[in-house]
């Protein structure tokens, strides 16, 4: 079974996307944070090499050169960064300075998406957190502490520009090395909500793995960068945010708004088109029959790639359904 065009309700960071171009079959993403918006179309994006490569090394220049001036007689003027009391308790002033330097000079950089990307990348490696807990950090470290990660007593991070560089070039690897295999089908990623999104006819496919409920307060855990880059807060319309719990009621909710998308999905699909469905579904919701889908199949798998303190043994199932 090959689709020719897949869909991701989703998308997140886009790696349905990024998977489905490589195998040249056109594919359409949704997602309600910008921030992964920005993140799968900075993915999946075609880029001149080439310019990308000369503008980094331009950037990286530039701020070399500033960064000395910017701490050289402390009486450079302020960035709203700066002023900003949610980037102050987390992070370095340091930090801060350079982060905002940094965005300050890709506004005269064609590729701003990708900097913005990897801004935040840098951004959440310099905040004021242990290093063994960079995914869910409760509160600010600001002392000394002794890091699971090292085996060593490690202190807080104060600077943000070893990070910037170290990303900066990775990003453009990355990009280098998916050139190599991007294909020229299709990428669209839209930012809005599944449940009521546009979508045109003939979905084939549907690949998602959604959010889990009670799980991950997905705008918060990215709130560094919409912080830092000024991007609208969406986090109402999340579905199954850690912030309404596991309760029954949270499941219930948690459930009409999983099959209020799938509903609508189905309604752009294609008879005989497949949804697979990438979720650990422990407390026994999904029904494929609620949404007008027939089961087909199911595969486990172990997921092994786990980080941090979060590498404790970890299994979800492939949901295969078919529309009738």
């Amino acid at each position: 079974y090959r689709p020719s065009l897949v869909y991701d309700p989703f998308c997140g960071s886009g790696t349905a996307l990024v998977e489905s171009n490589t195998l040249g079959i056109d594919a359409i993403g949704t997602d309600i944070s910008i921030f992964n918006v920005i993140l799968s179309k900075v993915k999946t994006a075609k880029y001149d090499v080439l310019k990308l490569e000369k503008e980094i090394h331009g950037l990286l220049s530039a701020l070399r050169l500033q960064k000395s001036s910017l701490f050289g007689n402390g009486k450079s003027k302020k960035s709203k960064q700066e002023d900003n009391e949610y980037l102050k308790a987390w992070f370095a002033p340091k930090a801060l300075k350079e982060l905002a330097l940094y965005l300050e000079l890709i506004n005269d950089c064609t590729y701003k998406d990708l900097l913005k990307i990897t801004l935040s990348r840098a951004a959440r490696s310099a905040r004021l957190v242990t290093h063994y807990d960079l995914d869910f950090p409760k509160k600010p470290q600001m002392s000394e502490y002794h890091c699971f990660k090292h085996e060593r007593i490690c202190r807080p991070i104060d600077e943000a520009d070893k990070f910037l560089t170290r990303y900066t070039f990775d990003a453009l690897e990355r990009i280098k090395e998916f050139d190599k295999i991007r294909t020229k089908a299709n990428v669209v990623v839209n930012h809005a909500d599944s449940r009521e999104v546009k979508l045109p006819k003939g979905i084939d496919m549907i690949f998602t793995s959604p959010p889990y409920v009670g799980l991950i307060d997905y705008h918060e855990q990215h709130r560094y960068a919409y912080e830092l880059l000024g991007l609208a807060n969406n986090e109402r319309r999340e579905i199954g945010a850690a912030k309404n719990g596991q309760s029954e009621q949270a499941r219930k909710e948690y459930i009409k708004g999983i099959n209020d998308v799938l509903a609508h999905s189905r309604d752009f699909m294609a008879k005989g088109a497949l949804a697979l469905i990438v979720v650990n579904d422990k407390y026994k919701i999904y029904d494929p029959v609620e949404v007008g889908f027939k089961p087909v199949g199911k595969i486990d798998r172990h997921v092994n790639r786990r980080t941090g303190r979060r590498n404790s043994a970890f299994y979800e199932s492939v949901l295969i359904w078919k529309k009738d």
